[in-house]
């Protein structure tokens, strides 16, 4: 079996899994599984990670779930990358709008970057701003800042902007940059720059698990958020007691069910090696109840399973999960 077909193979049998975590009905499994293996037949060097690192491919398919984003690539919500030796689910600055329409916590919202030779004016709390260019001209200037703004139900305008300063201090804040690795921040600033002001917009929108979901991904599993500087106290029993009901789950039903009220608590920990172990571990549950596996002794509950990095504690300045105390993204 070549190595395309093993991953194919990978990605099929995450089928009950993506079932239990899935958020969004209209989401096809088979449509982003097709998707997902069209990412790597099309990129060798993906294809050469993913083959490195199987367990990034499922655990970027079961994202796609969580989260109810979608790979097609005529929407541009989400992307699979290699990045530092593994495969990441990579949401784009229109995938976190969509979401945050898709779930009601806006009508509206268009972001856009602005440029030194732009005319770019705020037209007070209610009204969207004015934005004048010429968009053929090639003597735009360099990028000054970027806003977003969004409709509300109520027909309200949000207008959210950051200068390239903030942008930047964000950029240089972030865990990517830090590893000195590749980035996101390094091939796409104008994206990023985007992202990062939909990321601060959306603390003034009304609130929902997906989009927060989603943040929360971008923040940890793509290094997005701010660097560690302090560690959070996390409960010793919680991984443990988690496991336990994921054992006793003796159907696909009952195993979601086990996954979304976990997922609750699990997020208040800030701790991305607990949401990785509780997710490793679902996952290996629903393969158990395939038959795609047998059932193993639980590895020690130290927060992390085998393959993983060191698990990470959420830091003050950004938990993860797009509700930092001190303005970063």
């Amino acid at each position: 079996m070549n190595n395309l077909a093993v991953i194919t193979q990978d990605i099929y049998n995450t089928r009950d899994t993506f079932a239990a975590v899935l958020t969004d009905q209209s989401i096809s499994f088979e449509k982003e599984a097709g998707f997902a293996i069209q990412v790597l037949q099309q990129n060798d060097f993906a294809l050469k990670i993913a083959t490195s690192n199987r367990q990034s491919v499922i655990n970027a398919v079961t994202n796609v779930a969580a989260i109810g984003i979608s790979l097609n690539p005529a929407r541009r919500q989400a992307y699979l990358v290699p990045r530092d030796g593994r495969i990441c689910l990579d949401i784009s600055y229109m995938g976190l709008i969509d979401l945050a329409v898709a779930t009601g916590s806006i009508t509206w919202a268009q972001a856009d970057l602005v440029r030194a030779n732009d005319n770019f004016a705020l037209n007070g709390f209610d009204a969207p701003p004015t934005h004048v260019f010429n968009p053929f001209s090639k003597d735009r200037g360099e990028i000054v800042g970027a806003y977003v703004v969004a409709k509300t139900a109520s027909g309200d305008y949000l207008t959210t902007t950051m200068s390239r300063e903030d942008i930047d201090g964000i950029m240089n804040r972030s865990q990517s940059m830090k590893s000195g690795k590749s980035s996101p921040w390094k091939t796409d600033y104008g994206e990023m720059a985007k992202k990062t002001v939909v990321k601060r917009a959306y603390k003034y929108w009304p609130k929902n698990d997906r989009l927060s979901e989603a943040i929360h991904h971008l923040n940890t599993d793509n290094g997005e958020g701010l660097a560690v500087t302090a560690q959070v106290r996390v409960d010793p029993d919680l991984l443990p007691r988690l496991r336990k009901l994921v054992e006793a789950a003796e159907d696909a039903d009952a195993l979601a069910r086990v996954w979304k009220h976990g997922l609750a608590e699990v997020k208040a920990t800030k701790d991305m090696g607990v949401y990785n172990a509780f997710k490793a571990a679902v996952a290996q549950r629903g393969a158990v109840l395939r038959g795609e596996a047998t059932r193993t002794e639980a590895p020690p509950d130290d927060g992390r399973t085998i393959d993983e990095e060191p698990a990470m504690a959420g830091a003050a300045e950004d938990d993860g999960f797009g509700r930092d105390t001190n303005g970063g993204e």
